[in-house]
């Protein structure tokens, strides 16, 4: 099959990502009730109405992971994608979490303080999976990301390529689709009926900027834009309560998700490839620690300096800082200890391959040339390594 060389980052990916970011950001600051105090259509009348549905920016971020995540494991052993995660998600996560930690011990007044034995299960970012509470609500999404990571590092098993990635969109959309009657736990929790269809598509827009859009592509795309439609009320009442989502009109998020789905498309269909613009790739790297780090510390400013300061700059100015914090976190804690980590992290994985290597004198039997764990399988892929592309 045909396929489109790729080179460049996708710069417009990172300005998308950071779009979801501030929209997420928007939601917790405006449209809140914890770090006012009372409702906020009083305080910011028109803002209120849009920010209330900013955590739109999740699925958002789920569709774009379903892209990069497809892009990244390509041309990968199932070590170097794990080795890509740990050393891109986790040094950010420890210094938002511990720092989120002494801010909220210091000053509880929008957010409780966690235990310490809270604190240090968070710490493994696995707290999703045995009911541990988040030290920060917005950690919630990192346990579905790693639902998502250990479905495609199954795929890897069996190799990655078009024909798979085709399977495993038609296989997860029928587990999800099936997990609400079958009610069977593991299915559910696996299937993810509500944000499958996020990185499905997300898949499927890969897969057509990888080779090129075709009917089938386009057909899995529509369903995961048609399913996506089913869970909207059910993510309003989670996120707004349940009077808010009876009395709220469910076309604006609608209208957000399809805009999501065409802004993807066009970058699928090399629409934006132009876009090379430097400073979205600095802001690409801004969303990560920002999204880790906005929501306690931010609401706890807010409700700290909400009587002393206009609420508009008092908003603005807390974005702002938060900004910053990201910054510093991915330049002085992010990029040095995840380069260290990912070295640590080789070191490791070689040291593996050479102890379950067979002892000299011992005849080696060869791996078929198509293994996926194979290092040769990688060179004889008929698809060039495709450059790697990191989100959360």
């Amino acid at each position: 099959m045909a396929e489109r060389r790729t080179g460049n980052r996708l710069a417009a990916l990172d300005g998308l990502r950071l779009m979801a970011a501030l929209m997420v950001v928007c939601y917790h600051y405006v449209a809140l009730v914890r770090p006012w105090g009372h409702t906020t259509d009083t305080i910011f009348p028109s803002a209120h109405r849009a920010a209330q549905y900013g955590w739109l920016g999740v699925e958002v971020f789920f569709l774009i992971s379903g892209f990069v995540i497809c892009m990244s494991v390509w041309g990968r052993t199932v070590g170097e994608f794990a080795v890509s995660r740990v050393s891109r998600l986790f040094p950010a996560y420890w210094a938002g979490l511990l720092i989120t930690v002494v801010v909220v011990r210091m000053w509880p007044e929008a957010a409780s303080p966690r235990s310490w034995a809270t604190v240090i299960t968070n710490l493994t970012m696995l707290q999703g999976g045995n009911n541990t509470p988040d030290v920060d609500p917005v950690y919630w999404t990192l346990f579905v990301e790693l639902k998502f990571y250990l479905i495609m590092a199954v795929v890897m098993l069996f190799g990655v390529t078009y024909r798979n990635c085709l399977i495993l969109c038609g296989v997860w959309t029928a587990a999800a689709a099936l997990a609400p009657i079958l009610k069977t736990p593991l299915i559910i929790e696996f299937a993810m009926p509500q944000y499958a269809p996020f990185f499905i598509a997300g898949i499927a827009f890969y897969l057509m900027y990888r080779h090129r859009p075709n009917a089938v592509l386009w057909a899995i795309v529509i369903l995961q834009l048609l399913l996506a439609q089913r869970y909207i009320y059910e993510r309003m009442a989670v996120n707004l309560g349940a009077a808010a989502a009876d009395a709220l009109p469910t076309w604006p998020a609608r209208v957000v998700i399809i805009a999501a789905f065409a802004l993807i498309g066009a970058i699928a269909l090399g629409a934006c490839d132009r876009i090379q613009w430097k400073w979205l790739t600095v802001a690409g790297s801004l969303t990560y620690p920002l999204y880790l780090v906005h929501l306690n510390i931010g609401m706890t400013l807010i409700h700290h300096f909400r009587d002393s300061v206009p609420a508009p700059v008092l908003v603005a100015s807390v974005t702002a800082l938060m900004l910053a914090a990201a910054w510093l976190i991915h330049r002085l804690v992010e990029r040095p200890l995840g380069k260290w980590l990912r070295a640590t992290m080789r070191r490791g994985i070689d040291d593996v391959r050479r102890h379950a290597a067979p002892p000299r004198g011992h005849p080696r039997r060869s791996a078929p040339r198509t293994s996926p764990a194979s290092p040769a399988a990688e060179d004889d892929q008929t698809v060039p390594r495709a450059r790697t592309f990191e989100s959360v």
